[in-house]
């Protein structure tokens, strides 16, 4: 049985399918850095590409995974945000931007986290990352192993903070913002990459933010700086505007003051051109039968892409043209399609989505068909 839902709503329309949007290149907009992308956080879709897959070293742009770990053990309950964190001496004793831990020297894993993201301390860095895995080698171990989860093809990290120029410690702008996406899609660390001034030890050491456009860039969420003599200038940049959110990554830029401008070019250019739209009707799935089935309906889902981002301008009427039976008989196994949801603008099929099962519905037995027969029959005699 198919379902057409026509809806009147401001949409793109596409030249082609979902899939074929063609990232943009130097052509089109031009940014000084040499390493560059910009990506979508929604849909993941890269608007732009300069080298996106070069290894590169990331310099401090290596914490965007430091921060991903400790926030994820945070909202999994591993480790408390205000449990207190002993320097080590190995922690103490980093170089380059720190805030001067001193060996024994207790914090909060609030507090440390807040100089991970404001400026960037690499002892508050090495300090989190002992306290979660014991080691700066089993969190750096944990890192390259959430980078393949992540499907960062051509990372590979040795230390928890990129304040070193190892050749064996490595990155690409793609994989940068994968990792900066699936970091900003946990809120909570927003309250922390959004500072522009604080103070830790009760208020007698001073913090500001190494990423400017949190003080002038309208929007901005994130996300980290770095710099070495071999990596230059790097940023991973966020902000979000209306409720699309993007990802600027710039790296090995001259000058501080071309990875910001890059930066800037990338986020204005998405938030000027681009947006999102729903691939999802307005009216909810109608329940699906199950005949000679454990349960007698299910509701089915939509799986697939929900949203999708495509160039400003070009508005046409939505319609979803739902393919669903009214019933099926079980076994019904979970994520079993259905049925199908096209999306079109016009007559041009935006997107393709499977209606699935949630859910595993087993076949009635022998004796359990017999029990409902003579139910039914007992029930009529009544």
């Amino acid at each position: 049985m198919k379902r057409l839902i026509s809806a009147a709503l401001a949409v793109l329309l596409l030249t082609g399918q979902a899939s074929a949007f063609s990232p943009r290149t130097d052509g089109d907009i031009s940014v000084a850095a040499p390493y560059a992308v910009l990506m979508e956080k929604t849909t993941g879709t890269v608007i732009y590409e300069k080298q996106a897959h070069e290894h590169c070293s990331p310099a401090s742009v290596t914490k965007v995974m430091t921060m991903l770990l400790i926030t994820e053990a945070i909202e999994a309950g591993r480790l408390s945000p205000e449990a207190m964190v002993t320097a080590s001496d190995a922690a103490a004793s980093m170089g380059g931007s720190q805030i001067w831990l001193e060996q024994g020297e207790r914090m909060s894993v609030s507090e440390m986290l807040k100089c991970v993201a404001v400026v960037s301390a690499n002892d508050c860095a090495v300090a989190l990352a002992e306290e979660l895995c014991g080691t700066e080698e089993a969190f750096v171990q944990r890192m390259n192993e959430r980078a393949a989860e992540l499907g960062m093809e051509d990372t590979h990290f040795t230390n928890c903070t990129g304040l070193f120029d190892d050749e064996a410690h490595y990155t690409s702008a793609y994989d940068i913002a994968i990792m900066s996406r699936e970091l900003i899609s946990h809120e909570f660390i927003k309250q922390y990459t959004t500072v522009w001034m604080d103070t830790v030890r009760g208020g007698k050491f001073g913090l500001s933010n190494t990423n400017k456009l949190i003080f002038y860039y309208d929007g901005a969420t994130g996300l980290k700086t770095g710099f070495t003599s071999k990596a230059m200038y790097c940023l991973s940049a966020t902000a979000e505007r209306d409720g699309v959110e993007y990802i600027a990554v710039v790296l090995h830029a001259d000058t501080s003051a071309d990875r910001f401008e890059s930066a800037k070019t990338l986020l204005s250019y998405g938030f000027a051109n681009f947006d999102i739209t729903s691939l999802r009707p307005a009216q909810a799935l109608p329940p699906v039968r199950i005949g000679l089935g454990t349960k007698e309906s299910l509701q089915p889902v939509f799986d697939g892409a929900e949203y999708l981002l495509e160039e400003k301008g070009v508005i046409s009427e939505l319609s979803f043209e739902i393919d669903l039976p009214e019933s099926v008989d079980a076994p019904v196994a979970a994520g079993q399609k259905l049925g199908i949801l096209t999306v079109r603008s016009g007559e041009v099929v935006l997107a393709e989505i499977d209606i699935v099962s949630p859910e595993t519905v087993e076949r009635l037995g022998f004796w359990d068909v017999y029990g409902r027969i003579l139910g039914a029959l007992i029930g009529r005699t009544m």
